[in-house]
């Protein structure tokens, strides 16, 4: 009761002598010493808006403007063509003002005004500079005269040192296609999978929707994209992600492994120590946007949008009946943790600083030591984020919005991140390490299916060996964003901060720090029933997930580049391959491709499965192994992804079409054919690394879904071909 007592700034009673006030100088201490680090954050966030919304110039440019502008007057030229004179004219000033002050102030005046409008006129340049994407689909190696000007332009007008989100308003609009283009590009796309009756009445269909109701969708996107930033990204995140209502585990939440072969410390609050100190530090250098813009080809310094690291951390998915929503608060200074069916609340500040790595393995390990059991209802609670999300809903509204059950969830979905200790001990390990590794893997998807809090952006895993992983929640942002976070923490956790020779944090620590606070919840029967039948969703899920994992360290990605071909290209097409002489068909493949070359851009589809691909399989089936048809399916499966990331894609514009079509209640057969009945059976993905690749193979199989993730070890087992034969390509 301790801390009790301490949270309280102040306590009175009535006396027959007066009121006795009693102030407790810790907690005062406390509350100032918080209040400082809030007007801190205030003021950079202030500065970096600043800094952000005149780029790309810079606040002292507008001191360098206005002494040019006003050593001209001292040379008694008018640079302004008279309308520091027009300024003048009508500046409402008091008849104290004299003359000379009065043409400064104009001078001044004018001088902004100036900055201004050059800012805009950089901005603009950058932005139309930005909207060129030739150089992409230029051969490797070679650059054209265009593009060579064009680097040097892109380099003059993107400024100096620009901070995390300096670039955001330069960025171009996601380009919205010709209806004509995209139907011709899903024709061809499609040509593969059908036979001759089933593509010749597809093509009718796309005629006579091109030529009709078409147009009238189009015009109406048209309109979407003259006046948001991206016509895609905010349909996107409400229909596929928000509005579904089966579990997030499995389905939509996503997860990353820690280093496979290196485990830097074998205990596990020391483990939790340094990354979660990590993890602080980065959020710390994302509020002062100190992060370094992520961009595309790093000698030309082509910068990706950075909308969707706003929301890394602080961020939950709360549950609704119709549709969730991603809710996103400014700060925290703590985390939740998970243990053994109980919930803490764990503070990272104290007196106002970062708690050094030392003191959070020592607040990690006062939690594993901790012997109290879980709250009637507790242990199993995080199921309900694992189910189902209508009855989550459900039971949130009705036995979490108000009293202690309030207050303890909003503890966890306020939280900078959710943690959970686990007491089981993963990696790859032991006589059978494939096995291990399979075990590791479906651990961090879905766990138990009640020891994770998926709702939230990300819970980190910490296993009773050392070892780690990640949990995410897709709706807020892809995984290329997490993973640079992911990244980061590892690196800092092994390379910078170190253990020392016993295996735990350095540094010291403070015995003084009040202890984690354990979560109190009441959960009434009728609730812990509702717990009890997510938990049996989940688990249905979780048993249906067949999931295997091969570390693959023969050749990586240099290897094939050294063959010149592009390694994604010849991956994608050795799965088809694999995929063909598996089922004797081809099938629809998504492989993804992000858009983040546009503002509040996000992902696209690259169908991988082309006419090139297809007739390449065909041709080494039969016996003939026709490089040239290699070649070309590698430069189409190229061609593809280009043209997905540049906005030229088929799957983002014909869902956006079809929501129009929903939003004016008209059906289109077309439109119904191909977001409706359409299926991608395979679901690529892949990882390469020069020296050493790991790579994922994992399916789903059941009544309702059945779709691939394929790895490129898949070139080797099933195709049969040998790693020389690729190489003398």
């Amino acid at each position: 009761m301790a801390e009790a007592h301490q949270a309280v700034a102040f306590q009175f009673t009535v006396t027959p002598e007066g009121i006795d006030l009693q102030l407790s100088h810790q907690a005062l201490t406390e509350i100032y010493l918080s209040g400082v680090r809030s007007w801190k954050k205030k003021i950079i966030r202030l500065k970096n808006s600043v800094i952000t919304g005149v780029y790309p110039a810079s606040p002292s440019s507008w001191l360098f403007v206005v002494i040019a502008i006003l050593a001209t007057m001292y040379t008694r030229s008018d640079p302004s063509m008279g309308l520091i004179a027009k300024i003048q004219e009508h500046l409402p000033v008091s008849q104290s003002m004299s003359t000379q002050c009065q043409a400064l102030v104009s001078a001044v005046l004018f001088s902004t005004m100036l900055w201004l409008l050059l800012i805009f006129t950089m901005r603009l340049c950058l932005k139309q500079l930005l909207s060129y994407h030739r150089w992409m689909f230029e051969q490797h190696g070679k650059m054209s005269n265009t593009t060579k000007v064009w680097v040097a332009l892109v380099r003059i007008f993107s400024g100096r040192k620009p901070l995390l989100y300096s670039y955001q308003g330069s960025l171009p609009n996601l380009p919205l296609p010709p209806i004509k283009d995209t139907v011709k590009r899903y024709l061809e796309s499609v040509r593969p999978l059908m036979d001759d009756t089933e593509y010749e009445r597809m093509n009718n269909l796309a005629a006579e929707f091109e030529s009709s109701l078409g147009n009238r969708l189009q015009w109406y996107l048209k309109l979407k994209a003259l006046w948001a930033a991206n016509y895609v990204s905010d349909w996107w995140e409400e229909y596929v992600y928000l509005r579904g209502r089966s579990p997030l585990m499995v389905n939509s939440n996503y997860y990353g492994m820690d280093f496979l072969y290196v485990t830097p410390t074998p205990i596990q609050a020391a483990r939790a120590g340094n990354s979660i100190y990590a993890f602080f530090l980065y959020r710390r250098k994302l509020n002062k946007e100190e992060i370094k813009p992520v961009s595309l080809a790093t000698s030309i310094g082509i910068p990706l949008c950075a909308a969707q690291c706003e929301r890394i951390f602080n961020t939950t998915r709360t549950p609704g009946e119709e549709t969730d929503s991603v809710q996103h608060w400014q700060d925290s200074d703590y985390i939740a943790v998970y243990h053994r069916g109980r919930y803490f609340r764990l503070r990272v500040y104290q007196a106002g600083r970062l708690l050094c790595p030392r003191e959070i393995e020592f607040q990690i390990q006062r939690i594993l030591d901790d012997p109290a059991p879980p709250s009637k209802g507790e242990a199993n609670l995080g199921a309900l984020t694992a189910g189902d999300r209508i009855p989550w809903a459900k039971a949130r509204t009705k036995y979490f919005s108000s009293g202690v059950n309030k207050r303890s969830l909003d503890c966890i979905e306020k939280a900078a991140f959710f943690v959970t200790l686990d007491d089981d001990e993963q990696g790859m390990m032991g006589d059978d390490p494939a096995a291990s590794l399979d075990c590791y893997a479906k651990s961090l998807l879905h766990g138990k299916c009640y020891d994770r809090w998926f709702d939230k952006s990300f819970s980190v895993v910490y296993f009773k060996n050392g070892k780690n992983g990640i949990n995410a929640e897709h709706s807020w942002a892809d995984a290329p964003v997490l993973s640079h976070l992911w990244e980061y923490t590892l690196a800092t956790d092994c390379f910078q901060l170190g253990y020392n020779a016993e295996g735990h944090c350095k540094g010291e620590v403070d015995s003084s720090l009040p202890r984690p606070q354990k979560l109190n919840w009441e959960i009434p029967p009728e609730c812990e029933e509702q717990i009890s039948q997510s938990l049996a969703v989940a688990q249905a899920l979780a048993d249906d997930v067949d999931f295997h994992v091969f570390a693959f360290r023969d050749f990586g990605k240099g290897k094939v580049k050294r063959c010149r071909v592009s390694p994604d290209a010849f991956i994608q097409i050795a799965l088809q391959l694999a995929y063909f002489r598996s089922r004797r068909t081809f099938c629809l493949t998504y492989e993804s491709s992000m858009t983040r070359l546009f503002r509040e851009g996000r992902t696209e589809t690259v169908r991988s499965c082309s006419n090139e691909s297809s007739a390449f399989v065909r041709a080494l089936e039969g016996g003939e192994v026709r490089l040239r048809l290699f070649r070309a399916a590698s430069e189409k499966h190229q061609n593809l992804y280009r043209m997905a990331m540049t906005g030229a894609g088929i799957d983002r514009h014909l869902f956006c079409l079809y929501v129009v079509s929903k939003y004016l209640g008209v059906e289109s057969l077309f439109l119904k054919e191909v977001i409706c009945s359409e299926i991608f059976l395979a679901h690529t993905t892949q990882v390469l690394f020069d020296f050493v690749s790991v790579s994922v193979f994992g399916y789903s199989l059941s009544s309702h879904d059945y779709k691939y993730c394929i790895s490129f070890r898949w070139l080797t087992m099933v195709t049969g071909c040998p790693t020389a034969s690729w190489e003398r390509t």
